[in-house]
């Protein structure tokens, strides 16, 4: 197998199943932790990995609203299923995080703070699909403004690889075409694959998207890709993109929902929305945190820790004197209008990226597309009424 390819003069490369693993000793030898998908408690969700075997070979996932349930595939494809519960967030914006701690020294008063040392952790991130990358990249700008920049996400941030996987099958609650962020990865990698399964042969095609991919890629067993097979791995994202399980339409949206504050589809879904927070939780771009004080019993420590929240929190949005959003329907609103509207203002992109888990992970099954639809269905019929609480 020729190693000694020049990259810059060819155009995507294959790297066959039997040589996938070399990948990982690539990635580990550059003192990355691998993550990525593994199925553990009933899912796949991301994690620690140790070999290419960790991989939900021959996994696949059946999604709905309200509905998740693994199942066996009849091949065996290493990511052949959509997206689970967890998203990258997770590893560059810990749900529990130390900002610092402090200490009484001896019978003084005063307290010595001591920072949290910067994470020195280098993530190599495997299984990244296209909507995830989008995600990032709306996180990349909530946590890497030029005045505010969150610390602790630059650093993990910075030192990640990207390892994306174009997506050969949607899932059923997949919107992604509607969003404009997937099926293919068109950048912010560091290499993305695409998996082909054809009769006995199973391979990557491979595409290179950086420097530090360059580098991983040539200790990695690896061909130039024929026309035919880049032509295998084409099809193969083609049929994702019309396997969507819902559609979102787009057009207008920011200035829709501003319109239909009072829309009475909201009094609708707050009857069934349970307040409980998965679909933020589950969110890849949602990024609402809350800063608590500890202290131990003797009062001789103390530390300030940072935590997920949610706006379905009732706590979320108290201020002094009482929560601004006492009910389930201005909490849903916020969200959904937050997401789909007033992030465009704010960030200049849409929160949403058309990953679908909001959906499948909701208990009550409800639909962002769905509810969104029923806004337009109606637009402009009902309007009036003023802020319920």
């Amino acid at each position: 197998m020729r190693l000694d390819l020049d990259l810059r003069a060819t155009g995507q490369h294959v790297i066959d199943r039997g040589d996938f693993h070399v990948l990982f000793k690539a990635l580990r030898r550059r003192g990355y932790q691998v993550v990525g998908p593994r199925v553990r408690d009933g899912a796949i969700v991301y994690d620690a990995l140790d070999s290419v075997d960790d991989l939900p070979q021959g996994w696949t996932d059946e999604q709905d609203a309200g509905h998740y349930r693994l199942k066996r595939r009849e091949d065996p494809a290493l990511f052949g299923y959509v997206v689970g519960p967890h998203s990258w967030k997770k590893f560059l914006f810990p749900p529990h995080l130390r900002l610092w701690r402090a200490r009484r020294n001896g019978d003084d008063p005063g307290f010595e703070v001591q920072p949290e040392p910067l994470p020195d952790t280098k993530y190599a991130f495997l299984g990244v699909r296209s909507c995830e990358l989008h995600a990032l990249f709306v996180q990349d700008r909530v946590f890497l403004g030029e005045k505010h920049a969150d610390p602790v996400y630059k650093a993990l941030r910075e030192r990640a690889f990207l390892v994306a996987v174009n997506c050969t099958q949607a899932g059923g609650t997949c919107f992604c075409v509607s969003m404009r962020t997937g099926p293919k990865a068109q950048g912010g990698f560091d290499l993305a694959l695409t998996e082909v399964l054809d009769g006995e042969r199973h391979y990557f095609v491979v595409e290179v998207g950086s420097e530090r991919g360059r580098e991983v890629l040539q200790d990695v067993p690896h061909r130039e890709a024929s026309p035919q097979e880049v032509a295998q791995a084409e099809e193969r994202v083609k049929q994702a993109e019309g396997q969507m399980g819902r559609t979102l339409d787009t057009r207008g949206i920011k200035e829709l929902l501003y319109r239909n504050l009072e829309h009475p589809r909201w009094d609708e879904v707050a009857q069934r929305c349970l307040s409980c927070a998965n679909c933020t939780m589950v969110c890849p771009t949602c990024f609402c945190s809350t800063v608590e004080d500890v202290t131990d019993l003797k009062g001789e420590t103390a530390e300030r820790v940072r935590r997920w929240d949610s706006c379905f929190s009732l706590e979320f949005s108290y201020l002094h004197g009482g929560s601004l959003r006492r009910s389930v329907k201005s909490r849903y609103r916020q969200w959904m209008t937050h997401k789909l509207a007033t992030w465009i203002d704010q960030f200049g992109t849409s929160g949403c990226v058309g990953c679908g888990r909001c959906i499948t992970w909701c208990p009550v099954g409800i639909d962002i597309t769905e509810e969104l639809r029923a806004i337009r269905e109606s637009d402009g019929l009902t309007r009036g009424g003023g802020e319920e609480a």
